[in-house]
């Protein structure tokens, strides 16, 4: 359904794009995209979906493309500093300038390039001049356009992960405020974005709570004696100054003043130059929309090398396709839509003998399972093989590469396939997470669809039926391996991701023991433990209420004993999320009742009952080890989630003595010490880190000495853990805020607190900065391996969404680089023969600790060779550090 059908329109709309937000926001998103000579086109990439979206499903009649001219404007005169902070245009960037103009030209899209003022005063105005006379839309997420909106007037994100319309509605009901207001707020609480400082101490809460009063400057001048003593002591100074800010933030609506509707309409569109100019960028897989968006035409795609074009990204005369026509039945990914299956089905090649398959040798081959059957697609050709893995292996274990979405369910499914060499399989699933790692899904079947809406994946396909799944397969590798090899991400995969596949599917088969009998008798007792609070809790809250019912708790909590609330849910209710409740710990003692209630629940219905159901024949609990699940490249568990099991406190203990060696045998448990904080004096050169780890010291009585201007000796308990605190929280981007929280001392402590660390070690500080800047200027950071986290976030006009980003860049790096380690170690100790000649199996990862099953009379030497191997994996600037236990359960290893 089209936008104009979804909101009603009667009437033609005007759209209205912001077309240097596509520009940047593409040129971020896909760091990687490059035509085959190297010439950058990931931001006309963006930009050509935007614009072929809008066309296909809109039909738009008025349309205009806005982009920002060079050279500074009105905004400037008035505050020299307006966006001094914002670096010049990337070069690969500004080479794709006027590409971009080209392709708009060629789409018949009027392009507008604003001069001695922005493409947002334009937008305002014409959004401003129209809106009597039909429906507006602009195309854009920045939030200085929110002032354009109106009961006409409509934003529209297409671009986003989830597309986003806002209209005046929901712009009141999000804000709070009017459009005309928007500039106002915006000068209290200032943009960083745009370098405007604000009122020093307004943010949003206390701004949205003074224009709820006041509703303009002039009101809040003029009322000035009336404020609150807090916000008027902040208001001092900058009574004139704020007026300033609004003049930059405020959109003209005076400005396009020569353009009329007409000036505004889309022109018929040149098809010649629009598939000449695909071919030339190699977004082939573009010509399919094109011709959805113009079905009157037919456009076939023509291949052309890199030497037809320049690295200025001149057009370049196409050349015909080489290669053999298509199949009976099969269709041009690049020309018509898919034919209905019962029009067009594939004629598959069934065989039920290997001797009837060609011969697969060097070759690259497409290989999809489906149950007992597997679709094998090679040259052109796609078969349907009734035929054992055993037999399959036998012919297909010489081939160049074999394109499968997710090598260990392979391996999980028979273990013949473990024959063929690992460096022939190419694993689509993990090339697509390792170049995109926040996507989470990929499953084969989204994979799959890539090729048919192009959404995710530009480049060029041979002809692939939409039945073909092995042909389907080998396309996608087709595509994504020089971007995997053009990310600098091949040793990645080649040295760890593939290897550490077999060890993963050897540990899901080998999974580990648990006593049954310990888990009855702890869930008998936390079950009791259940029922005398449940108790203690109804005598304090004077009434008997379900304890498990937020709703209900929040009456008990908030109407009945008065507490005072500390925060709501997304949907505005009070809050009683345990985050929440631990901040109302003193005010009544039914709070430590209830958290206790919930950890014992929690371990009741998230552990103790449900795996002991899990349990197999073997007596053991196989969870299946999840490599494409985080963005940082740790692993996770799930089926169930082993991750998570609770190893501190006498609880944890409890829980982890559950789980055991099998009979003759034990556990050795070897857990890295402060591996992060190893990580971070590598990364970071910090001196005073690195002497603390060469040296042996307990870093955090180290770190408090340095805060509390003491000996390491005389350091208490409690300030080691404040420095323990601090040490790691920094790591995970931990603000004032937190840290007050965490501590139980003021946000002004807090601050003097990170201010004191960071004077103390210094360098770190230094490293932080250096790692948002890599990220701000690649569009990702990296990990000890090469892994890769694109991070587009770090250009966001939205202060907290760049806090987070800056968040994740530093932990990416960190924590990334410590899942880096634990993998070396896991392949490691996988592949040493001395361990596996002794008898010992590695069963467990949990975080940084590797569990490892062997022989009772061994154990003690595959504990040592288990330590040496996770000592010894890499070289730091620091040494590894692994303390290791061995015992008959993992409570006695840990």
């Amino acid at each position: 359904m089209s936008l104009s059908e979804k909101l009603n329109f009667e009437k033609s709309p005007l759209y209205l794009i912001d077309g240097s937000a596509f520009f940047y926001r593409g040129f971020h998103a896909y760091p990687d995209l490059k035509r085959s000579d190297g010439f950058p086109t990931n931001a006309l990439y963006i930009v050509l979906r935007v614009l072929l979206k809008v066309i296909k499903e809109e039909k738009p009649e008025y349309l205009v493309f806005m982009l920002d001219g060079k050279g500074k404007n009105f905004r400037h005169e008035l505050f020299p500093d307006y966006k001094a902070q914002r670096p010049p245009m990337p070069d690969d960037l500004r080479v794709q300038v006027e590409p971009l103009k080209e392709a708009i030209r060629a789409l018949g899209v009027p392009l507008i390039v604003s001069q001695g003022e922005e493409a947002d005063d334009c937008i305002a105005s014409l959004a401003a001049r129209f809106k009597k006379d039909r429906p507006v839309v602009i195309l854009g997420a920045d939030k200085d356009l929110k002032q354009c909106l109106d009961d006409n007037v409509f934003m529209w994100d297409p671009a986003g992960r989830a597309e986003k319309i806002t209209s005046l509605a929901d712009f009141k009901e999000d804000t709070g405020l009017n459009p005309d207001q928007w500039a106002d707020f915006q000068a209290l609480i200032g943009d960083s974005a745009d370098n405007i400082p604000g009122v020093p101490g307004i943010g949003k809460v206390t701004a949205s709570k003074l224009m709820a009063k006041y509703p303009t400057l002039e009101d809040i001048r003029d009322n000035f004696k009336f404020l609150q003593p807090n916000i008027k002591k902040k208001m001092e100074g900058y009574l004139e100054t704020i007026f300033t800010y609004r003049k930059l933030t405020h959109l003209s609506t005076d400005s396009c003043a020569n353009l009329e509707l007409a000036d505004l309409k889309v022109s018929p569109v040149n098809r010649e130059d629009v598939v000449e100019y695909l071919n030339t960028y190699e977004f082939r897989s573009m010509i399919r929309d094109v011709n959805k968006a113009f079905p009157d035409s037919n456009i076939s795609p023509q291949t052309k090398s890199a030497s037809d074009a320049g690295p200025t990204g001149t057009k370049a005369a196409p050349v015909a396709a080489k290669g053999k026509k298509p199949a009976a039945g099969q269709f041009s990914l690049f020309g018509d839509v898919a034919p209905a299956p019962v029009e067009s089905r594939l004629e598959f090649k069934k065989v039920q003998s290997v001797s009837d398959l060609p011969d697969f040798a060097n070759k690259d081959v497409g290989l999809v399972r489906d149950g007992k059957d597997f679709y094998v697609g090679v040259e052109g050709d796609e078969w349907l093989c009734k035929i054992a893995a055993s037999e399959l292996v036998e012919v297909l274990q010489h081939a160049n590469k074999l394109a499968v979405a997710d090598v260990k369910s392979f391996f999980r499914s028979d273990s013949a396939w473990r024959k063929i060499s690992l460096s022939r399989w190419f694993d689509l699933s993990l090339s697509a997470y390792l170049l995109n790692p926040e996507d989470r899904n990929y499953q084969w079947d989204r994979l799959r669809s890539m090729l048919f809406t192009g959404d995710e994946l530009p480049d060029a396909v041979d002809e692939v039926h939409p039945e073909a799944q092995g042909m389907a397969a080998l396309a996608l590798m087709h595509v994504l391996a020089p971007r995997v090899g053009s990310a600098g991400l091949e040793n990645l995969v080649n040295e760890l991701e593939i290897p550490l596949i077999p060890v993963l599917a050897d540990m899901e088969e080998a999974g580990v023991s648990i006593d049954l009998a310990s888990f009855t008798e702890f869930l008998k007792e936390v079950s009791v433990r259940i029922q005398e609070l449940t108790k203690i809790i109804h005598e304090r809250a004077e009434e008997p209420f379900n304890i498990r019912s937020s709703q209900q708790m929040s009456n008990i909590l908030f109407d009945k004993l008065g507490l005072k609330p500390s925060g709501k849910t997304p949907k505005g209710a009070l809050s009683t999320a345990n985050s929440v409740l631990e901040k109302l710990m003193g005010q009544h003692e039914i709070i430590a009742d209830i958290l206790e209630f919930r950890k014992m629940e929690k371990l009741r219905s998230t552990y103790l009952e449900p795996l002991p159901k899990l349990v197999g024949h073997d007596g053991r609990i196989h969870t299946n080890f999840n490599q494409f699940a985080t963005a940082t490249g740790r692993l996770s568990s799930s089926g169930p989630n082993l991750q998570n099991i609770p190893v501190r406190g006498d609880m944890g203990k409890r829980m982890r003595a559950c789980f055991t060696a099998g009979e003759g045998l034990r556990l050795a448990a070897a857990d890295y010490s402060q591996v992060e904080l190893r990580v971070l004096a590598h990364f970071s050169g910090d001196p005073t880190l690195i002497s603390a780890f060469e040296n042996d010291e307990d870093i955090h009585s180290r770190t408090a000495a340095l805060l509390f201007d003491k000996e390491s000796t005389d350091i208490t308990r409690e300030e080691r853990g404040n420095a323990k605190t601090i040490n790691f929280g920094l790591i995970y981007g931990m603000g004032p805020q937190k840290l007050s929280r965490e501590l139980g001392i003021s946000l002004n402590e807090a601050k003097d607190f990170i201010a004191k660390y960071f004077e103390k070690l210094g360098v770190l500080r230094d490293f932080y900065d250096s790692v948002v800047e890599q990220g701000r200027e690649k569009g990702y950071v990296t990990t000890l391996s090469g892994r890769r986290r694109l991070l587009p976030e770090l250009h966001s006009t939205n202060p907290q969404v760049i806090s987070q980003a800056r968040r994740q860049a530093i932990n990416t790096v960190i924590q990334g680089s410590a899942a880096d380690i634990i993998k070396m170690a896991m392949i490691k100790v996988a592949d040493n023969s001395a361990i596996a000649h002794l008898g010992g199996r590695l069963i467990l990862q949990i975080h940084d600790e590797l569990l490892v099953e062997g022989p009772e009379e061994s154990i003690e030497e595959i504990g040592k060779l288990l330590q040496e191997d996770m000592q010894l994996v890499t070289s730091l600037a620091v040494p590894l550090k692994v303390d290791l236990g061995l015992g008959k359960n993992w409570a006695q290893a840990h």
